[in-house]
């Protein structure tokens, strides 16, 4: 079994395990494993273009808001401007700062009729630490996976 796959099924087993509406749940290190080697695999950012500009960007990534800035309100045309962007038949990768709105993310582009939807737990920050600051704990940037400052 490819290491792709093996990746997949154990993102699969754990969506399954905490009963997720989409097709699996991968950590950071995981999900840059398949954006390098699964044609066709994309990630989706729908962090906001604050968090974007000021934060950091992953290069190659597919940025739409799933709130917009400021208020958080829910951007209306999400699903629109992903179907502009992305086939329904591709592995979509979603992240966000800790993993909460790539999950709702994932959720409705699968309730879209994408077909191949996973989150990416721990999203590009990571989870508070005691400190109540991110980049600590878990998270695409704590992992050392390539990104850039805005």
């Amino acid at each position: 079994m490819g290491k792709i796959t093996a990746i997949l099924e154990a993102a699969q087993q754990r969506a399954e395990e905490m009963n997720l509406p989409y097709e699996g749940a991968l950590l950071p290190g995981e999900a840059y494993e398949i954006l390098q080697s699964a044609p066709g695999a994309k990630l989706v950012d729908v962090r906001t273009r604050a968090e974007l500009d000021w934060v950091g960007r992953i290069s190659g990534a597919v940025e739409i808001e799933w709130a917009n800035y400021p208020g958080m309100k829910p951007n209306p045309h999400f699903i629109a401007q992903l179907e502009q962007q992305m086939d329904k038949e591709a592995l979509t990768i979603f992240i966000c700062r800790s993993g909460v709105r790539s999950h709702h993310a994932a959720a409705a582009a699968t309730q879209a009729g994408y077909s191949d939807c996973y989150n990416v737990l721990e999203g590009f920050e990571g989870d508070k630490g005691g400190d109540g600051h991110r980049n600590t704990i878990g998270g695409w940037r704590v992992a050392g996976l390539p990104w850039e400052q805005g």
